[in-house]
């Protein structure tokens, strides 16, 4: 049978093995999951910056579509124009009117083909975005016709199409009613191409990715389709070509245009890899016809990524080496005294007396002091008996001599070992911090360069302080995960930390953040924000709540109807409820909307809304509760203590 050899089997060399095992093993697995984690939020926070961006695209785009019928039902209603049709000079005067307003048609119409030229008929202007074919678009004007035609360009990922011209035209298409003076009802329509139209999707760009809103090397980037084509962007093909007519690729045309989706992911976009956000635009018809998109470039964010772990796999490989040296000095402390009793020993063989010890198999240094001592006792036994008393008062001196040792060498085992756990924390306490300062970092310059566009535009920052604050919202919950970071880096400097929000600034907030939903709805929003007090609660776990609360609210009124939203206060507490005139619940249902999974609205719900709420509202001290009655509309109340003031 092979035996290990001696310098192996020793206590010394197997116990400093087992000390070096764990930060060998153990914190490689460790710093192996902490990266991936944080590689995870890296990605997260990618995809909720370029989910922010799109949202600010959308709002821009359907602010554009608003005013345009705005613009329109105002000259529709304007004395001026019936003058000019009393007059006979109709054609002069909407021929001014459209240059003035920027419009590429402005024309009196009854053709009832559109829906917004039927809801201008019934009474209501109507603005909407619509795809006009080549002849309609040369009936209007073939100057229109000819700007709407697109070469398609051949592109990788597309899917295959014989197609080789794009000669629709997506159009932002308004109507407001109107009256002639015999007392007909017509429509005055006018609209924008938005094909090739690159000052439109400039500006979008310019809102959505401000000077170093990203880091070095990244770019921001938008783009209008008409189906799966760019009719608008600020992609380049080459380096001062735009990517007109070149085509998405066939997964997100399938994810967005086929099942109706917003997709955020990263995408093949043109010539290189993007952070994207697609969503579906819809005609009047309401049928999906193209796509807004915005993004960034990933590349740089890949490299930091890589970067950050061949750093910190350097780091961890010169901890290690470093390490070995100091274990090695701590094993020679550690078994010094077990050395001092292997000289003791010889001493014994030299005349002083021992104890008797069973026989050890084992080999090693505790099993050659066992032996020692059962020969020195072998000797004494052939001694005279007046020194047996003697030779038994030392026996029981080793043997407590022995056990001191033993107890002092566990208790150095177990200080070794809070030792090795104490660095470890250490380190992974180091990392954690690193990173929430890396992120702080261009968090800070964010907020800053938006407090000097804010402060820079003046006035004329008003018409974009809606934006403003909604960029704010997301350097906040930004500032929410950092804060987490460092929470976890240093625990006692963030002890007792508390976090008080007014209850009534977080609803109006959160009905602005709805507004589009709201009004799409067709629902009437009334707001009683009569409470002036302050909760304790996070701020984005609060808003989590009352937006799911308004949403839920929105979906029971699929006709319109009317939403309220309330705060008050009574005996110490404060009241938000949220009401609406909807489809109410069935009293049989009514018990389980709070359990998880549990859902009416079949595949479009997860059921985790209303669960999730009640356990953010009863961590916080709360609680949430719901009156209903089928057809009579539902009303949700959250009651939290007001925050004391000091």
């Amino acid at each position: 049978m092979l035996r290990a050899p001696k310098a192996l089997r020793s206590v010394r060399v197997r116990l400093l093995v087992i000390a070096l095992l764990p930060m060998l093993v153990l914190l490689p697995v460790l710093l192996g999951g902490t990266i991936w984690r944080w590689s995870g939020k890296v990605d997260a926070i990618l995809l909720n910056k370029v989910t922010g961006d799109l949202t600010i695209a959308d709002q821009y785009l359907g602010r554009l579509v608003e005013t345009s019928g705005e613009h329109i039902d105002a000259v529709a209603r304007s004395v001026a124009l019936q003058t000019a049709l009393e007059n006979g000079t109709t054609d002069a005067f909407l021929e001014q009117e459209r240059a003035r307003l920027g419009l590429d048609f402005l024309h009196i119409t009854r053709d009832t083909t559109w829906p917004v030229v039927k809801d201008a008929l019934d009474g209501k202007w109507q603005s909407k975005i619509d795809v006009f074919d080549a002849d309609a678009l040369a009936a209007i004007s073939p100057d229109l016709a000819a700007q709407a035609e697109i070469p398609l360009v051949p592109t990788r990922g597309a899917v295959p199409t014989e197609r080789t011209v794009e000669t629709r035209g997506m159009v932002i298409h308004s109507a407001a009613p109107l009256t002639l003076p015999d007392g007909t009802r017509v429509a005055l329509a006018g609209g924008v191409l938005l094909n090739r139209n690159l000052g439109f999707i400039d500006t979008i760009n310019a809102l959505v990715y401000r000077a170093e809103s990203l880091p070095e090397g990244s770019q921001g980037t938008a783009t209008l389709f008409l189906d799966d084509v760019r009719i608008s962007t600020n992609v380049r093909l080459f380096e001062n070509v735009r990517a007109l007519g070149t085509r998405v690729s066939a997964a997100v045309r399938a994810r967005v245009l086929g099942e109706g989706y917003i997709w955020l992911d990263r995408a093949f976009v043109v010539n290189d890899w993007y952070i994207s956000a697609y969503e579906p635009i819809l005609d009047s018809f309401g049928t999906p016809v193209g796509m807004l998109y915005v993004g960034f470039l990933e590349a740089p964010f890949s490299a930091a990524k890589r970067n950050s772990v061949i750093t910190l796999s350097l780091a961890f490989l010169f901890i290690a080496l470093a390490s070995v040296p100091v274990f090695l000095r701590w094993a020679r402390r550690i078994f010094r005294p077990l050395e001092g009793m292997t000289r003791t020993i010889d001493r014994v063989e030299s005349g002083d007396l021992g104890a008797r010890n069973a026989p050890v198999e084992t080999d090693g240094e505790i099993a050659q002091v066992a032996r020692h001592f059962d020969s020195l006792l072998d000797r004494l036994q052939q001694r005279d008996r007046e020194l047996r008393q003697w030779g038994e008062t030392l026996e029981h001196r080793v043997e407590e001599r022995t056990r001191e040792l033993h107890e002092a060498n566990q208790r150095l085992e177990r200080t070794t070992e809070r030792l090795i756990i104490s660095e470890k924390l250490a380190a992974v306490g180091e990392i954690t911090a690193s990173v929430a300062h890396e992120i702080n970092n261009p968090v800070a310059v964010i907020q800053g360069n938006l407090d000097l566009a804010r402060s820079n535009l003046g006035e004329d920052g008003r018409r974009a302080e809606e934006e403003f604050r909604l960029i704010d919202d997301q350097v906040y919950r930004i500032g929410v995960i950092v804060s987490k970071l460092l929470h976890f880096a240093r625990p006692e400097e963030y002890s007792g930390a508390d976090r008080l929000v007014d209850l009534s600034q977080v609803a109006r907030d959160c009905l602005v953040l709805t507004r589009h939903q709201i009004q799409a709805a067709g629902i009437t929003s009334v707001v009683e924000t009569e409470s002036k007090s302050q909760v304790h609660m996070s701020r984005t776990e609060l808003q989590q709540v009352i937006v799911n609360l308004i949403l839920n609210a929105v979906q029971a009124m699929p006709g319109g109807g009317t939403l309220r939203v309330a705060t008050a206060e009574e005996a110490g507490e404060v009241i938000l409820s949220v009401e609406d005139t909807g489809t109410g619940i069935d009293p049989s249902v009514l018990p389980r909307i709070f359990d998880p999974f549990f859902t009416t609205k079949q595949a479009q719900g997860t059921g985790l809304g209303l669960s999730i709420s009640q356990q953010l509202v009863s961590r916080a001290g709360g609680r949430i509760s719901v009156r209903s009655m089928p057809g009579g509309g539902s009303r949700f109340e959250i009651v939290l203590p007001a925050a004391v003031a000091d």
